[in-house]
């Protein structure tokens, strides 16, 4: 039974982020089994480890209706229970969850998967908060991860993404809310207000996107031409838009992001790429594969 305060969101899409993240850890894996470096998973918005064919997701007042499906409320694995079955295993996994009855689900895995029970830790706090600590704490002379940032909806902070860049030691996998929350939060006229300003400003890292995303235009009115802030970003620039500020933080970023749509075709998320190890050779390896992944229909 779905909470009244909730809406669903399904579909191809749902699979298709997981299929490429599994395509990814498994190939990660394989690169990474014969190296002496501790192996992280980490999953900061990891839901209950599992996935419904209809996901719920928050209505924070920045998800359309129209964007719903009707799905069947079947369970298949999520992002958590795929990292698990990952072989060679990840030394530790790290999942966090903020609600509290998702992360009593989350807390099931250990039972799902004792072999690994003592790998795995669990936070119910702030994705950004815990990711914050665990980088500030990061030592990249022996430690490399990947990370999965699959927010409900607006959650990640531009501060965050900036601490993963500087442990210069993990990849990130980041399904972004191109149009269900971005887009949706840039009215044709440019009358944003300030709560969402403020959002937007967390999410990019600065307030530059308004200049990329609106235009001064003079607009005929009943007795005269009037100035007027007129929408001039598409979703192909807010996905650019987008992709030049991960640029300016990571060291390579895969130039072939995914658009996830619904049923109908409207585009929802923009599953992005970018590789944290500077090395020529790592992140020439790590692109090549994510590319290759991005890449498959």
């Amino acid at each position: 039974m779905v909470n009244n305060n909730m809406q669903l969101f399904g579909g191809g899409w749902t699979e298709q982020k997981l299929d490429m993240l599994n395509s990814y850890l498994d190939a990660w894996a394989k690169v990474m089994k014969n190296q002496s470096f501790e192996r992280l998973y980490i999953d900061a918005f990891a839901g209950t480890g599992y996935r419904e064919a209809a996901p719920t997701v928050p209505d924070t007042g920045f998800f359309a209706a129209e964007l719903a499906e009707d799905e069947p409320q079947e369970f298949f694995d999520g992002s958590a229970r795929l990292a698990l079955r990952i072989r060679p295993a990840f030394d530790r996994y790290v999942f966090v969850e903020k609600s509290r009855e998702r992360f009593a689900k989350l807390l099931e895995l250990q039972e799902r998967s004792p072999e690994l029970g003592e790998r795995m830790e669990f936070f119910r706090e702030d994705g950004n908060r815990v990711l914050q600590d665990l980088c500030a704490n990061w030592n990249s002379r022996n430690m490399r991860g990947v990370l999965f940032l699959d927010p409900f909806g607006m959650q990640v902070d531009w501060v965050t993404l900036e601490a993963v860049a500087r442990t210069k030691s993990i990849d990130v996998w980041i399904l972004f809310p191109m149009g269900i929350g971005v887009n949706r939060m840039l009215p044709r006229n440019g009358e944003i207000p300030d709560g969402w300003r403020a959002r937007l400003d967390r999410v990019f890292g600065t307030s530059d996107w308004y200049e990329a995303f609106y235009r001064p235009a003079r607009i005929q009115g009943f007795f005269e031409t009037e100035p007027r802030m007129v929408k001039t970003g598409s979703f192909n620039a807010i996905a650019e838009y987008y992709l030049d500020r991960l640029r300016t933080i990571f060291p390579a970023v895969a130039d072939n992001p995914r658009v996830l749509t619904n049923s109908r075709h409207m585009p929802l998320f923009l599953l992005c790429f970018a590789a944290g190890n500077p090395s020529p050779r790592a992140k020439q390896a790590a692109l090549r594969i994510a590319e290759h992944i991005l890449n498959k229909s």
